[in-house]
């Protein structure tokens, strides 16, 4: 797996963010602490955060993004009223230079009486995105380094008749995909019962793909492909991905379903029961291009150890469909109701750390996360409530129901047989590692994370610098 850095640049700032409540600056204010002797935050408080990231096949990605949390008169905290996030970044290798993303999440508590409204929108433009097929094991990950000791790839020379790579480096690009990506969702949640919701929104995403295109190199030279083949082109040459599907298509889908939420503290909880099933209706009468229908549940639980210092976390997740397959651009999406966007990939920071992103892919997934979380010292520094927390953790997913991976054009059997094993079954892809955690004000935190893979079939190692919890 090639490995994904994420690299805050200024993480000292974080700890002098000002917090202010719109009064007079002239105006000295009362602090006031809660039982457990935080300082009570009111007003808008803001947690802005460098991006620096760099990813081997796409290259460093920078930008920012910026959290905005409003307490009000602090009778909520530590939970905020609002909240805005807003994100912009970007990415530098030459394969990857138009590959960016824009992010602007809201969520408002107090906007409608007794509904809590969520917005989360986004545009994102991957020119290299991760593809490894579907099925899990079924799709055999063979390394780059393998395939190009093949011979399978074929170097170009440049103006001067050079070669564009040397020194045995080997190409990148086999295992991706381009795309864009335009998301936006509409969730509200009422109270039934003292803990328990109803949960009702509309989601919208629309979705351009195509092939990636490699630079310096052609894939399988000798054969009659395009210059530039790469997987996703063959699963194309296969039948596997349909050819009314090749390009994407647009998904507008209503969700219902029902909530349980018993947590202590909504962004960084400490005991309680977190638990969701919806469904998702994405029928041709609402302007979805190919119609599907999924369901979603989740099982997060936090058990308190030692109170507020040592808790240990888990969290079942599985997603499936009913009747009918989702067409294949909609299976990577694990649906999220309520502030945050759906996860994007089964892999990677926000399902399963360390293992590659979009490894696992089929239209019935479940996985699950398994974490221990020490809070190992609280302290107060330019009237914030700072944390730092230590983790460990275990993660998995697996493929349940497969997405039908037959040959259907009976083209290039023998490499359909290299990357294909319909007979094999899938299995656990499981990780484990560790983090760090920065905790600001218990909203604002910036987490430090490496996990390895069990298995050489989904990657080798990670290490993220990302926000929040994964759940």
């Amino acid at each position: 797996m090639k490995p994904r850095f994420m690299i805050a640049a200024a993480l000292s700032l974080l700890l002098c963010i000002p917090a202010f409540a719109g009064n007079d600056s002239k105006t000295k204010k009362e602090v006031q602490y809660n039982e457990n002797g935080e300082i009570i935050k009111t007003g808008i408080n803001y947690g802005p955060l460098p991006v620096v990231a760099f990813d081997a096949d796409r290259g460093f990605q920078f930008g920012a993004l910026l959290n905005l949390y409003n307490f009000g008169d602090g009778k909520n905290y530590p939970n905020p009223n609002s909240q805005w996030y807003f994100e912009a970044s970007a990415y530098t290798k030459e394969a990857s230079i138009n590959s960016y993303k824009l992010i602007v999440n809201y969520d408002n508590k107090t906007l409608i009486p007794g509904v809590r409204m969520s917005i989360c929108t986004g545009y994102y433009k991957d020119s290299a995105l991760d593809f490894y097929g579907f099925n899990g094991y079924q799709s055999n990950y063979i390394p780059m380094t393998e395939l190009n000791d093949e011979g399978y790839f074929k170097y170009l020379p440049d103006a001067a008749g050079e070669k564009l790579m040397e020194k045995g480096k080997t190409p990148k690009g086999f295992y991706r995909f381009s795309r864009d990506l335009i998301k936006a969702k509409a969730d509200f949640t009422g109270k039934i019962l003292d803990n328990l919701y109803w949960e009702a929104g509309y989601n919208l995403s629309w979705m351009k793909t195509g092939s990636f295109t490699p630079n310096g190199y052609e894939v399988f030279a000798g054969n009659d492909f395009q210059h530039g083949t790469t997987l996703f082109d063959l699963y194309k040459a296969w039948g596997i991905i349909p050819e009314s599907q090749a390009d994407g298509g647009l998904t507008s889908a209503i969700r219902v379903g029902l909530m349980y939420d018993s947590r202590n503290i909504e962004n960084n909880p400490t005991k309680g029961i977190w638990a969701e099933a919806h469904v998702i209706a994405a029928p041709k009468w609402l302007g979805t291009t190919d119609p599907h229908y999924k369901f979603c549940a989740t099982m997060r639980q936090y058990v308190p150890i030692v109170p507020e210092k040592l808790t240990f976390a888990y969290r079942l997740g599985y997603q499936g469909t009913f009747g009918s397959n989702a067409p294949w651009y909609a299976m990577p999406f694990y649906t999220n109701m309520g502030p945050k966007a759906d996860n994007d990939g089964f892999g990677g920071y926000r399902t399963v750390r360390g293992l590659m992103l979009n490894r696992v892919q089929g239209q019935d997934v479940g996985f699950y996360n398994i974490e221990l979380r020490w809070r190992f010292i609280d302290f107060q520094l330019a009237n914030q409530n700072i944390a730092f927390a230590i983790s460990g953790f275990t993660d998995a997913a697996h493929v349940f129901k497969g997405y039908d991976l037959q040959n259907k054009t009976g083209k290039y059997t023998e490499l359909y047989n290299k990357f294909i094993d319909i007979n094999k079954a899938d299995g656990f892809h499981g990780t484990a590692g560790a983090g760090l955690r920065f905790i600001m004000n218990q909203n604002f935190i910036v987490a430090f994370e490496y996990a390895r893979c069990f298995n050489k079939q989904d990657g080798n190692g990670a290490f993220y610098i990302n926000t929040g919890f994964l759940f």
